[in-house]
């Protein structure tokens, strides 16, 4: 229950709040997850078809690993953005949040 109150109060925080990434890396992000949604389509079609374990294990690493680049550049741009402006706005609670974020993350 605290999981769910902890990530609800983030995203009522969160949707008050707007990433501003360059318009290359907006790009960049979509085609990467337009990737990703293909894959998952294939892994789905995959299991429809009765394809052996293995392969598709395979390719459900293969979309972990795009979905882990995905989270790195968001990271880094979260890092070099949002963190840093609002720690130079005093805003010391985006310290508490990031620590939730990796925390999220590392659960891989």
């Amino acid at each position: 229950m605290d999981n769910i109150k902890e990530e609800h109060t983030i995203e009522s925080n969160a949707s008050c709040r707007k990433s501003h990434h360059p318009e290359h890396v907006k790009k960049d992000l979509t085609n990467r997850l337009n990737r990703i949604e293909g894959q998952i389509r294939g892994i789905k079609g995959m299991v429809d078809k009765d394809v052996y374990c293995d392969d598709i294990i395979t390719q459900l690493s293969a979309t972990q690993s795009a979905l882990n680049s995905v989270a790195k550049v968001l990271l880094q741009g979260h890092l070099k953005g949002c963190v840093v402006d609002r720690l130079a706005e005093g805003d010391d609670e985006v310290l508490d949040e990031l620590l939730v974020t990796i925390q999220k993350l590392m659960r891989k």
